[in-house]
């Protein structure tokens, strides 16, 4: 009865998760419905968002790892915060708002115009996005190799995954700036793979990206250690907050612009998306109360081996289409095997316990 009582506990972390999953459908069905009248055509929009949902969820693992590792360092009022205004955050702000941004600020027109232009002219709308393609990938990609790099490039960090990488990664920590340097390096060389205006675009986005992730960090370690002038509310916690929701817009960075793959809808892809952001959450709140992250001591290093693949492929993407899937499976698989040798290893530390 006990493995049956703890399937059940799982589950139930994942409930809004479902309803709002079968909110989410039934609306992406009643949309497909609405907009061409037709049987085939409800059933491809929900087909659609049911594909988005899944692209997100495979897309967001690391993410979830990484905001749960973020979490528990922070009090349960700001815990609370992230995962209620973080989400809305997340669905609204990310799904919606970020796309019509985008467009508004490409298109030079106003964000009423871009959301009228999402629903009569998609074509020409996820052609806007398309074009701003590369930038969003050169800063995006460049705040999510920062964030890969930090958390490798620590002298403090003494359990490591992969020996023969970390050990040296970590003992390179001690040289000021490296990973900065190694990051501009690697800026160069895209750049040089690039031409004309593609590659000045690319070198200032990346710049940008470097430069945000910069002030995020200063401005998080300024808000964590002036905690005493603060109110009690705020205390513990909103350097973090800011932390996690850019590092979160940066996640998903490329499953917005990988979702006018498959339609150029906005609001089938807001739809698709927000499924998939509510089960990043639910995944969160699970890895922070039953403490996964302590009991696989290597699944945080998968994470952030996902978010260093995931950083170089959206470099790549600057040169090269690389179809969403592949980004999915290379960041769940890493994550998957990093969990299989967390196993190993407890199985292990149990033997040598019992002899």
């Amino acid at each position: 009865m006990k493995p049956q009582a703890s399937e059940t506990s799982t589950l139930s972390y994942f409930k809004w998760s479902f309803i709002v999953t079968a909110a989410g459908l039934a609306l992406g069905a009643w949309l497909g419905w609405a907009t061409t009248g037709t049987i085939s055509g409800m059933a491809t929009v929900f087909f659609i968002c049911t594909v988005l949902a899944v692209l997100e969820i495979s897309l967001s693992f690391d993410n979830a790892i990484v905001n749960a590792n973020k979490l528990k360092e922070m009090t349960p009022v700001w815990q609370h915060r992230f995962l209620t205004w973080g989400i809305i955050i997340a669905v609204f702000g990310m799904r919606i708002v970020f796309p019509l941004a985008i467009v508004a600020i490409a298109a030079s027109i106003g964000p009423w115009e871009a959301l009228k232009l999402a629903a009569s002219q998609p074509d020409e709308y996820a052609r806007i996005m398309n074009e701003a393609h590369l930038p969003i990938a050169a800063f995006g990609g460049t705040f999510l190799m920062m964030v890969g790099l930090n958390y490798f490039f620590d002298h403090e960090k003494h359990v490591h995954w992969i020996k023969i990488l970390e050990q040296r990664m970590s003992r390179f920590a001690t040289i000021k700036g490296v990973e900065i340097a190694f990051v501009l390096a690697l800026i160069l060389v895209f750049s040089s793979l690039l031409e004309g205006e593609e590659s000045t675009t690319f070198v200032y986005c990346a710049i940008y990206g470097l430069l945000t992730f910069l002030a995020v960090e200063v401005l998080g370690a300024i808000l964590d250690a002036s905690q005493r002038t603060m109110s009690a509310a705020a205390q513990g916690g909103l350097g973090a907050f800011i932390y996690l929701e850019v590092l979160d817009a940066s996640f998903s960075f490329d499953g917005v612009i990988g979702a006018f793959a498959l339609t150029q809808n906005l609001f089938v892809i807001a739809i698709g998306l927000g499924i998939g952001a509510m089960y990043v959450r639910s995944m969160t709140i699970m890895l922070v109360e039953k403490g996964t992250l302590g009991e696989y001591r290597y699944l945080e290093h998968g994470a952030f081996y996902a978010i260093l693949i995931l950083s170089v492929i959206m470099y790549c993407q600057t040169l090269v289409h690389i179809p969403e899937v592949i980004t999915g499976l290379g960041g769940a698989t890493l994550i998957g095997i990093s969990l299989w040798s967390s196993i190993r290893h407890n199985r292990r530390a149990e033997a040598k316990a019992q002899v």
